[in-house]
Parts: structure tokens; sequence; C-alpha cells
């Protein structure tokens, strides 16, 4: 169940949301979350409930364990073994085939027997749910927060519906003081229902046009294939990715808030960055201080060597890659990035960091968008070959398709939007009007102020629509993050 389904919008989070305040104690509203949080899994992956389930209680277990351990030793013990059986968990069912197709790979090259293999079914949002746990395991071991008194507190930090599937990835150290107690206020609905709307519509109207075309060019067989209309279609992936996921994290943050909770915020304009390493701080930051803070750090960060701290970039960049999907793709886009930061603590970073902030602006725009290429290609020589008609070092043996047969007046619009509105816009537009209000006669601020006050609503009011229309209208409606 996606959060632009007419479903959810229209069925689930009514009902949810109506129920809610009628449950005057706090103890009651989370056994109602954790109640239709369960539901909201079960309704696309009622096979893997009990799996979930079942991994919830070791993980209480494992994290009474480790609380109430007083010797070092079986402390460390403890949290090994939790950390052990919670990445066992994800790398079979989401590793197992992958493994498998390449084992087999190399025995057939060996001229050796394959081995037969039953393909295991890979449950949504697995990788979310594994990082929700060893975050609750490993935050009681640094003694950030004490251990659940009840299975039912680890299964709604887990099982917690408006972040289940696509993050953000929350710490337990940040999500205990708001399970046992949070203030639940007028204006903290308003400001969630304002995300959700906002979210809704990136989704909906920016990055569900944009994936029509850039699903259609990335399909396409090479020799069809022309330079403009290879960036053409990466561009729209560009803006897809941002705006499908960033869109369905401002929905998740507008939930919390519409229940009282505080999540982290997952992106900070990102296409705005000067750097690789600006890049990664705007980029899914619940994802890059996960891996900062429970990998990068513990390995030495860049406390060590130089040649240490270029391991652990690579190692923690390989396995950010890993985490995205099974595939050597996936593999290739995290090395990719984790080089490039690597570059830039060479005297690279000084001389990119001379240049003018537009030439900083462009680098960094052309290595992300080279990155979106092998993230989305399917296979390795699709990539190669896609990148290089990008550039101009292979070109298209057939007639080739043109630009405008892409390029409607829909998609140049979703892109304009696109482009703009991944800049700091707002907060650009809020300090102008600022500047306005101070420039302009006492006598006509009131009347202002009231426009303000009407001006809101009805764009979030005509919003919702549109994205609803779009939405009944059976429009492409893909979510990238799902297969995570």
């Amino acid at each position: 169940m996606a959060f632009s389904s007419p479903i959810f919008l229209f069925l689930f989070l009514p009902v949810v949301l109506t129920v809610y305040p009628f449950a005057r104690k706090l103890r009651l509203k989370n056994l109602w979350l954790l109640l239709v949080s369960i539901l909201f899994y079960a309704w696309g992956e009622v096979a893997c409930v009990s799996l979930m389930l079942a991994s919830t209680l070791m993980n209480y277990a494992l994290g009474l364990w480790v609380d109430n351990e007083t010797k070092t030793a079986r402390r460390k013990w403890a949290v090994g073994l939790a950390i052990g059986l919670n990445i066992g968990l994800l790398t079979f069912f989401k590793y197992a085939n992958f493994l498998a197709e390449n084992l087999n790979s190399l025995l057939t090259f060996l001229k050796l027997d394959a081995v037969h293999w039953n393909a295991v079914r890979l449950p949504i949002g697995i990788s979310f749910f594994t990082f929700h746990a060893l975050s609750y395991v490993i935050d009681i071991y640094r003694r950030k927060a004490k251990a659940a008194q009840s299975p039912a507190g680890v299964a709604l930090y887990i099982f917690l519906f408006p972040q289940l599937i696509a993050g953000p990835i929350l710490r337990w150290s940040a999500m205990a003081p708001q399970i046992a107690r949070r203030l639940i206020t007028i204006d903290g609905f308003v400001e969630g229902i304002r995300r959700f709307v906002y979210g809704l519509a990136k989704k909906m109207l920016i990055a569900n046009v944009v994936a029509v075309p850039a699903s259609k060019v990335f399909s396409m067989p090479a020799r069809e294939l022309s330079p403009e209309l290879a960036w053409f279609g990466t561009l729209c992936y560009t803006l897809q990715i941002y705006y499908d996921f960033s869109g369905y994290s401002d929905m998740a943050v507008g939930l919390g808030k519409m229940f009282g909770f505080e999540f982290i915020e997952n992106f900070n304009s990102p296409y705005i960055a000067e750097s690789i390493k600006d890049f990664w701080r705007r980029w899914h930051i619940s994802l890059s201080s996960w891996f900062r803070d429970y990998l990068y750090v513990p390995l030495g960060g860049n406390r060590c060597s130089k040649a240490r701290t270029c391991a652990n970039l690579l190692t923690v960049f390989f396995l950010c890659g890993l985490w995205h999907g099974a595939s050597w793709t996936f593999v290739i886009w995290g090395l990719y990035h984790g080089i490039f930061l690597i570059l830039e603590r060479t005297r690279f970073g000084p001389f990119v960091a001379s240049l003018s902030r537009p030439l900083r602006h462009i680098y960094t725009l052309v290595v992300v968008m080279v990155g979106w290429v092998l993230f989305r290609a399917d296979t390795l020589p699709q990539a190669m070959t896609f990148l290089s008609l990008m550039f101009g070092v292979r070109q298209a043996t057939e007639l080739r398709q043109l630009l405008g047969m892409h390029l409607t007046n829909q998609v140049a619009c979703a892109i304009l939007l696109g482009v703009l509105f991944s800049m700091p816009f707002r907060p650009w537009l809020g300090r102008l009007r600022g500047k306005l209000m101070a420039a302009l006669p006492r006598g006509i601020r009131p009347g202002i102020l009231c426009a303000d006050l009407v001006f809101e609503p009805v764009l979030l009011m005509g919003l919702f629509i549109l994205s609803a229309v779009w939405l009944a209208g059976g429009t492409y409606n893909p979510f990238i993050y799902f297969r995570f």
C-alpha cells in the first residue's frame, strides 16, 4: 500500500486519523498505531508479516540481554550476535539470489555443474527494517537509550507505517523518548498536513510525469538513441528519483507530525551541492548519517592514515551501493561515489573549491547524473553503452528517435518545476516576502497578512485535488524505493 494510492489516501489514512484522537491514553494511541502499521505492511506482504514479527521479538530479547548484561565481554558478544543475526537475515532474503546467480556464473565458466536454487522472495522494505533493528541493539549497547519495556515498543518503532517502507531511517535513541511521551498539537497536525500534501504533489505532479520519458528512454535499444535523447532521459531520471523519494520522505515526515512524532529530515536541496561530499550531506541524510555513525566512525573514520581513510570510504560506499540492491550496477554506483569522495580529499578537492560557483555546481551535477545512469541501468553493459552515447563516443546505428517525440508540453512543465523546486526556492521567496513587507506602508501590511492566511490553504487544496485527479486518471505511478 503506497502513500500515493487511492486506498491509502481515501480509506486507510482517514480511518487511522479518525480513531487516533479517541484513544485518550498514549498507550492506547501507540497500540492503535501498531495495529494499523501491521495491517499496512500485511496489505502488500502478508506472507512476510510473521517473519517481521519474529525478528522483532528476537531483537527485543537481544536488546534486553545487551541492556541488562553487566560484563563487558558478554555485552560485546550479545550485540555481536544481534548484528550477525540481523545482517544474516538481510543477506538471505536480499542477496541469496544474487550470490547464487554469481556462483552459477563462476561454475559455468569453470565448466562445472550449476547449483539448483529456489528463488527467495524479497520482503518489501527489509533494508529499512534491518537498519532500524541494528540501530535498536547498537544504541542500547552504546548506552544512548534503554531497551524497550515490552515487545510492543520495539514493534511500534520498527513497524510504524509512515517510515516502514521507505524511511527515513530512524534511530532508537531518537524514537524511544517519543514513543514513551510526545506532545500532539493542532499546529503540529496542520504542519503535518502541509508537508504531506507538498510531498504528494512532488510525487504525483513531477516525479510521475518525468518517469514516463525516463522509462521509455532507458528501455530503448542503443541503436535508436542520440546523445541529446540520452541526456534527456538522464535528466528525467535525475528529477524522478529525487522527487519520488523526497516526496515520500516529505509525506512520511508529515504523517509523523500528525501523530506527534518528529522524524529526521531526509533531503536538503541536494542538487545545489558544489561537491560530492556536499551532495552526500544533502542526499538521503538518514542513510548517509547512519553509515557514518554506525560503520564509518567505528572503522576509524578519518582519524587514521590516509590509506586507511580511503579504505574506510570505499567500504562504506561499497556497502551503501549493495544496500540499494543486489546487483553489480548498484555496487559500481556506490564505489563510483566513494572514489570521487576520495579524490576530493586529494589535491583535486582544493582545485574544485577554487573554481567559480557555477563550475563547481556543474561538476557535481555531471558526476551525479553519470552515477544515476549506473543506478538506473539493468546491467553494466547497458550503462556503459548509455554513457558512451551521452558523451558521443558511440553513435546510433539506425534511425534515431527525435527528442520532440518525448518532450511534450506536460513533461517540459514538470522539468521546469522540477529544476525550480530542486533549489531552495521557498526559503528564497520567504526572504523576499520579508523584505517586501518591510518596504510596504504599515497600513497595507494587515491586508497582505490576511491574504497569506488564505493563500496557502487554497494552494494546498488545489495541489491535493490535482494530485487526486492525476491518481484517478490511472497515470504511471511507480515508486523507485519499494525494491529497497
